[in-house]
């Protein structure tokens, strides 16, 4: 797989953080050895957040994330400000960038505040040691560099990679699930609003985690399923399906053979399982003119069969016998305030980094407000959500 086709979920963002002018742009070229971010004496010189994938040795594929100044003035700098915060809630690692010759500013100890809050690993690096006379003695998530001489550069680097090996995610997304040379068989519709030419996301992660963990995996559309389970070299243990034929799929598997979908492995391996199913039962509750938030963590263009614009509004009006307001966001929008919403609807979220999408189901739970994902909703709605959990006895017994 090429470092273009790692997915960015998958890659550790770090975030360069700090006031204009410390140069958090040379950090970055430094860090890549490549003028990939413009350098200016001038104050705020970058606006936008600057995304630059790249592979750092010895993490691997990585994004760094270069933020504008967090003292920027003026109304534009207030936008400004309120993108570098949102880019802290998919952060994984933090460099807080300073000027050497300045010390640590209220500017710089609220950043580090906002760091601890969120539970952010982070490294204060100060820029510019070259124009000290004497390098002061540092703690140990400290470092004096210099990004003009690319002194410490390479010791930056170093702490980088063991901060992330402190982090490094150890739960898999299927492997433990299974056992080598069982059989699986995943079932991935392939209808107007599928990519041309590929399987979407989810399935990709979920086949190539089987394959290394040796296990015999057959894809097939829904209207194959019937035919493969009867042709299968030995009973399957494991039958994942996409969420939009959830109730296909169980209707043709047997009750013997266990039942997920891509949705549900992705709840539990980004942390929010426990969530989702807890909050599904608020479908139950939901009265005429409630409002539910359909929330998509990527962007694409709408199909007509779109599920989260179309299908899953259209079930969940079944399902409740409601008149029911949906709202829909999609890629790094989430609302900051979602009191006025009585549910909300996730995607699988196979696009955005686990630190986002706990941070979406944490502020969900802190306004009271009951979130679940799709893969979650089309079970609970079919009647075969205690069927799809039940490889997960720690969340089923929850139910």
């Amino acid at each position: 797989m090429s470092l273009n086709s790692t997915p960015s979920s998958e890659r550790v963002q770090i975030g360069i953080f700090g006031q204009t002018n410390t140069g958090k742009s040379s950090i970055i070229n430094s860090i890549t050895g490549q003028d990939l971010a413009v350098v200016s004496d001038i104050k705020g010189t970058t606006t936008d957040p600057v995304y630059k994938s790249m592979e750092l040795l010895p993490i691997g594929p990585v994004t760094l994330i270069d933020t504008a100044g967090f003292n920027d003035e003026g109304e534009l700098g207030e936008l400004r400000i309120a993108k570098t915060k949102q880019i802290l809630n998919k952060t994984d690692i933090a460099l807080l960038i300073l000027n050497a010759q300045n010390g640590r500013s209220e500017i710089d100890n609220k950043l580090i505040s906002i760091f601890k809050e969120k539970n952010i690993k982070y490294i204060i690096v100060y820029n510019k040691s070259d124009l000290l006379s004497e390098i002061p003695e540092t703690k140990e998530n400290e470092i004096y560099v210099s990004a003009k001489n690319n002194k410490n550069i390479f010791e930056l680097k170093e702490m980088i990679a063991e901060l992330y090996s402190q982090n490094a995610k150890a739960l898999p997304l299927v492997r433990d699930l299974v056992n080598k040379n069982d059989c699986v068989i995943l079932v991935t519709p392939i209808d107007g609003a599928a990519p041309k030419g590929r399987i979407i996301l989810p399935q990709q992660q979920v086949l190539r985690d089987l394959l290394e963990a040796g296990v015999i995996s057959t894809v097939v559309r829904e209207f194959e399923l019937a035919e493969a389970l009867k042709n299968s070299i030995k009973k399957p243990k494991l039958v994942i399906t996409d969420s939009q034929v959830f109730e296909k799929v169980s209707a043709q598997t047997p009750d013997d053979i266990l039942l997920t979908s891509f949705s549900i492995l992705f709840a539990r391996y980004k942390g929010v399982l426990n969530y989702a199913v807890k909050g599904v039962a608020q479908f139950n509750k939901l009265k005429d003119n409630d409002t539910i938030l359909i929330s998509e963590g990527c962007t694409h263009h709408r199909q007509c069969e779109d599920i989260g614009t179309v299908k899953l509004p259209m079930w969940i009006k079944n399902f409740t016998g409601k008149n029911l307001n949906f709202e829909f966001t999609s890629g790094g929008s989430f609302p900051e305030n979602l009191k006025k919403y009585n549910m909300i609807v996730h995607c699988g979220s196979c696009m955005l980094k686990d630190r986002e999408v706990l941070y979406r189901y944490k502020k969900a739970e802190e306004q009271n407000i009951p979130i679940t994902n799709y893969g979650i909703a089309i079970a609970y709605m079919h009647n075969i959500l205690k069927r799809s959990i039940k490889i997960f006895p720690d969340i089923y017994n929850l139910i």
